[in-house]
């Protein structure tokens, strides 16, 4: 949820329940929400969300989100809470799915990543092609470093520990890893990140750094292409 203290939007409501808890101890209605993709850990919130709803539900274009909603695609944008949403179409983990980037007055952007970039890691595919893989991570990697990464799940300690596999000398992952743990033994979570904090660890952002494609290649990978590199990892 993000507000600007008259009006909240929330992004990938998949439950109503601490959304309509935040309404209710903060008076105010909801001005919009914003969805990445269709899965019901995204959108399941928004229908028990619709009453208190007094601006549209945006989502990708090419996915199966209930109507009514304002359908997106690459290179448009969402005009809300005085902020201009860029939408950026990022097809691999599912076909139909769309990240959104703000880059508020006098602070550094901010992409709201959904599953196709997680910290250390990328979403599964499910019904997005393979090659894409490399191009959804890829637009993400393109990004100021200091650009701020929001993701829907926290996976992270597993995805460090799976690099770690990729990429055995990474001495950055090995550095990524220790303060991981020391904020889970701490009760923090390791969220939110940075795109700078991805680019050193993430093997989904490294397909054409020559450890990882040799990796990929011992598992399979038929060439050293980066785009034919992330399959073989994510699979």
């Amino acid at each position: 949820m993000l507000d600007d203290g008259h009006q909240p939007l929330v992004v990938d409501p998949g439950d109503s329940a601490p959304v309509l808890a935040a309404l209710a101890a903060n008076p105010l209605v909801l001005e919009a929400i914003l969805v990445t993709r269709h899965h019901a850990d995204h959108v399941g919130g928004v229908d028990a969300l619709r009453p208190h709803l007094q601006g549209p539900v945006c989502g990708p274009k090419r996915g199966c989100i209930l109507q009514p909603f304002v359908p997106l695609e690459h290179g448009e944008h969402v005009d809300v809470l005085r902020l201009r949403f860029e939408v950026i179409d990022v097809p691999g983990h599912t076909g139909g799915h769309i990240v959104y980037c703000i880059a508020p007055a006098r602070n550094a952007p901010i992409l709201f990543c959904g599953d196709t970039l997680f910290s250390g890691g990328c979403g599964r595919l499910f019904d997005g092609a393979p090659a894409r893989i490399h191009h959804s991570p890829s637009l993400r990697a393109e990004r100021p470093g200091g650009t701020g990464a929001r993701r829907a799940h926290e996976y992270t300690w597993s995805n460090l520990k799976f690099a770690r596999a990729v990429e055995t000398a990474n001495v950055e992952l090995a550095a990524s890893m220790a303060c991981c743990e020391s904020r889970r033994a701490s009760g923090l979570p390791t969220l939110p990140s940075s795109v700078a904090w991805e680019r050193p660890v993430n093997p989904f952002l490294r397909c054409g750094d020559p450890a990882g494609a040799n990796r990929a290649r011992e598992h399979g990978t038929p060439s050293r292409d980066a785009a034919a590199v992330p399959a073989t990892p994510r699979k």
